[in-house]
């Protein structure tokens, strides 16, 4: 099976919304290599991003879900890894993370060594263990056996946390930037320019809480218009 890639998961959504807006003249990335993701009639030109949350780094913004799924990925193998069930019970891991993480593989070194120490004790008990700074295990019973000692449970990530509007205001002011600075030498191409975004913190907005987005944001930009989609329905979408 061909895993689509984000960016191309959000292209199809927006292609979706585009084509429900009434449009039919779409033609897909115009000038290889270069913006806008679509050419529509010929005349509007349309850039696709993920509305996401992004954390800080040396070499830029990265969206968190770009270390959160590698860390669940690391999290199951060390717990495959760790054996079957042991005198006839098997225990939920639930973990946290607060970036910076370490490495993965300190980070998988760590993991084993704590979870290989609660497996070899004589007696089990629910506990919680801090593996570093950044990442925190709790463990606790299952209610019935699994292949496993250890199974993945619950996760969360502290960073992913804040009021839905106010992680919107933030995090398109880092999407608008971005995206204004990858069209600035193309831009004369083109007439009209839209930024298209799918929205992944919000997910669709009330028509209440687009307002109040709006009044928040108060962003200035360069673009003819900014509209957020909701990528559970993507014929759903309002212009900032």
């Amino acid at each position: 099976m061909v895993r689509r890639s984000k960016q191309d998961l959000s292209e199809s959504i927006v292609k979706q919304y585009l084509l429900g807006a009434g449009y039919t003249d779409i033609q897909h990335e115009p000038e290889p290599n270069d913006p806008p993701d679509f050419l529509v009639n010929g005349q509007l030109a349309v850039e696709v991003r993920r509305l996401n949350q992004n954390e800080e780094t040396p070499t830029g913004h990265r969206g968190l879900e770009e270390t959160r799924i590698p860390i669940s990925r690391r999290v199951q193998k060390v717990l495959n890894l760790l054996g079957p069930p042991v005198r006839g019970a098997s225990w939920f891991v639930w973990y946290s993370i607060k970036r910076p993480v370490p490495s993965r593989n300190q980070l998988e070194r760590a993991m084993r060594e704590a979870l290989l120490a609660f497996r070899n004790q004589p007696n089990h008990q629910r506990t919680k263990i801090h593996v570093s700074r950044a990442v925190k295990l709790e463990i606790v019973p299952a209610s019935r056996v699994h292949p496993t000692f250890f199974v993945l449970g619950a996760s969360a990530d502290g960073d992913a946390g804040g009021f839905v509007l106010g992680e919107m205001e933030r995090n398109l002011r880092i999407c608008v930037a971005e995206k204004t600075a990858k069209i600035a030498r193309v831009h004369h191409r083109y007439p009209v320019w839209w930024l298209a975004l799918v929205d992944y913190i919000g997910y669709g907005l009330e028509i209440r809480e687009q307002d109040e987005l709006r009044q928040i944001l108060r962003l200035e930009h360069s673009w003819d218009k900014i509209v957020i989609i909701n990528p559970l329905n993507p014929r759903e979408g309002f212009a900032l």
